[in-house]
């Protein structure tokens, strides 16, 4: 998949040099890497540590900010060129990515910020021990508490650990009652709320059980989760840091080097104890989707 990857990654440069300022077509970026486009969307950002969106304007601005420094072209032109319908529009871009408005930095010689273009490749490291199983699953309900936290790569969420904190032995009791599947007892769910994975992107982050599609309750919350596959992760660990590099790991050399892509859905975890530092038994699910050798998606 990284031959394809790497191809989806020549596509966009080519799109990004062409006159009249090529749009990147993200649905076709993706067809290259032969995935579909929910997939490549994240798994770029996993890989890239920023979202596609944001590498696309970068690498845009940095090509438009040579022409800048070079004076060959108008600044209406190399607008016009990267796809800009005004100066205005092209000046405000321009000045997100280097800080400073292209007119400016013609007049001065200002020193630009430069997004390198970007190649992909799997470095085994040997952190983890990935195994997994897939499994297929009927449609089910995850019944309990969600907050809106920010992602965390490394050390202790804060937001997530005072949402753990704040609910009542109650809604434990309740939840355990409802519990009715795989994986079993109180667990966490993380819903991606963007395509993004970079640190401080917001998901609603669940505890909960997982429970018949029927269940309910008035003081819990409910989402409904469609049948589907599974890639299921075991393992062992310290708190929190194992699971944190599980995670960068399914994402950034599991998949790259399995034929499989995520899809929609809560990415679940069973973990016992939950205690900083303590060895931890895990188990990571992580909806996906089985890739065509032709298209994928």
């Amino acid at each position: 998949m990284l031959e394809q990857l790497n191809q989806a990654l020549d596509h966009i440069e080519r799109c990004l040099e062409a006159e009249a300022g090529r749009e990147v077509d993200v649905a076709e970026t993706a067809r290259i890497a032969m995935t579909s486009e929910y997939h490549f969307r994240r798994l770029f950002s996993a890989l890239a540590g920023m979202p596609l969106s944001v590498y696309v304007r970068r690498r845009r601005m940095t090509l438009a900010g040579a022409e800048v420094l070079g004076g060959e072209r108008t600044l209406l032109d190399v607008a016009v060129r990267y796809g800009y319908g005004s100066g205005e529009a092209f000046a405000r871009a321009f000045r997100s990515v280097h800080g400073i408005g292209p007119g400016e930095a013609r007049r001065t010689g200002a020193t630009l910020t430069a997004q390198p273009r970007m190649s992909f490749r799997v470095v085994v490291e040997g952190s983890t021990t990935m195994r997994y199983r897939i499994v297929e699953k009927e449609a089910f309900r995850v019944v309990g508490r969600k907050a809106r936290v920010p992602l965390v790569h490394e050390g202790v969420n804060a937001a997530a650990a005072a949402h753990v904190q704040s609910l009542d032995e109650q809604a434990i009791i309740r939840m355990k009652e409802l519990a009715d599947g795989e994986p079993k007892g109180v667990l966490s769910a993380v819903v991606h709320l963007t395509d993004s994975r970079e640190e401080g992107a917001e998901v609603d982050y669940w505890i909960g059980v997982v429970a018949g599609t029927e269940a309910a309750s008035e003081e819990l919350d409910a989402l409904d989760v469609p049948a589907g596959t599974w890639a299921v992760f075991d393992n062992h660990g310290p708190y929190p840091s194992a699971l944190q590099e599980l995670w960068r790991d399914v994402f950034t050399q599991w998949f790259p080097s399995n034929p499989y892509a995520s899809r929609p859905g809560p990415e679940l975890l069973r973990t016992q104890p939950v205690e900083i530092g303590a060895e931890t038994d895990s188990q990571l699910w992580i909806p996906v989707e089985r890739i065509s050798g032709e298209a994928g998606a």
